[in-house]
């Protein structure tokens, strides 16, 4: 067996790519969906070393907030802090558990750890007058009115897709726990961490306490990818690649391109706030900031994209790819 590589990737994994599509019961049972995934990132864990794991949770935290609401007569609801905190947990157990039992069937040893992450956010960031982070199932029109008419929700249209909750989402300042993380990757073990964006806290004083608020999980990934100089940048999404004119008749693929090129089509406004948007911005900040390489694929692709015969791969302008150790056949 070839030895592990010692580079340091961070993956980000959809929580939309955990449920099961076309439905908005949130079924949960998803060890044969985390599975597809967990076969990539014990590949990546073997060949290229270091591999710290992000996780969105956008559609279960909505399922909580759901939950909360609905048996708020009986219950008394969480706050969203807790509800990051529990899918946060949850999504890391699933994933922990998957991954740990495909590298035991491979017979390699490689430690999983879940960490529940806290983020620090500040208590006057301007999103918090703007709620724009899409959470829960999507639902008509229809639907949407009715939500907003019974729980008060503001429930906003996501890319065509559908209409969906959205709640404040303020941008990452520090992750509290992230020396603990470094000190689990040098000591050789595959981290699962700062799932859905991690728990949003501020500091009052010595004290930190939770804030309703869902952190986009793609800005946190990119800040604990440059705090670990990582050389590399996953983003596991619902899509194979990224597109230029996406749902026209003249859209793009964009297998390469370089940052420069990322930051024109922004300006241009080609991509999507609820869906693309995030992930494309907190890419070209991970670059900026001593990045190396950004892939945005699907799961079943993120070998193939590792080795530039799938997906998305952004880079600086002027800069090739450099070979790696082939992961995909």
């Amino acid at each position: 067996m070839q030895s592990r590589m010692t580079s340091r990737t961070v993956v980000a994994v959809g929580g939309n790519s955990l449920i099961s599509s076309g439905t908005n019961n949130g079924n949960l049972d998803t060890h044969k969906l985390a599975r597809k995934v967990c076969e990539e990132l014990a590949t990546i864990a073997q060949f290229r070393g270091g591999v710290v794991i992000t996780h969105g949770n956008g559609p279960q935290v909505g399922f909580e907030l759901l939950r909360n609401a609905l048996a708020a007569s009986s219950v008394p609801p969480d706050g969203m802090d807790v509800n990051v905190a529990a899918t946060q947990g949850y999504i890391g157990y699933l994933l922990q558990q998957v991954l740990g039992d495909v590298l035991e069937e491979r017979g390699v040893d490689i430690p999983v750890t879940a960490l529940v992450t806290q983020v620090l956010v500040a208590p006057d960031d301007p999103a918090f007058e703007n709620p724009s982070k899409p959470v829960g199932p999507f639902y008509s029109e229809e639907e949407a009115s009715k939500i907003n008419k019974e729980f008060g929700w503001i429930m906003k249209e996501d890319a065509g897709r559908g209409w969906r909750r959205v709640v404040s989402s303020p941008k990452p300042r520090r992750i509290l726990e992230l020396e603990a993380i470094r000190t689990l990757v040098i000591a050789g073990e595959i981290v699962i961490c700062a799932g859905g964006g991690g728990i949003p806290v501020v500091r009052e004083g010595y004290k930190v306490r939770g804030i309703p608020a869902v952190i986009d999980k793609d800005h946190v990934s990119a800040l604990l990818a440059t705090r670990l100089e990582a050389d590399t940048y996953v983003i596991s999404t619902a899509v194979p690649e990224v597109y230029v004119n996406f749902g026209k008749p003249n859209q793009r693929a964009i297998h390469n391109a370089t940052l420069e090129e990322m930051e024109r089509f922004v300006h241009q406004g080609e991509f999507a706030a609820g869906s693309m948007l995030p992930k494309i911005r907190a890419s070209i900040g991970f670059l900026k900031h001593g990045g190396e390489k950004v892939v945005i694929t699907s799961p079943g692709n993120i070998l193939k994209a590792l080795d530039g015969k799938a997906g998305t791969t952004i880079v600086h302008g002027g800069v090739t790819v450099q070979e790696s150790m082939p992961l995909s056949e």
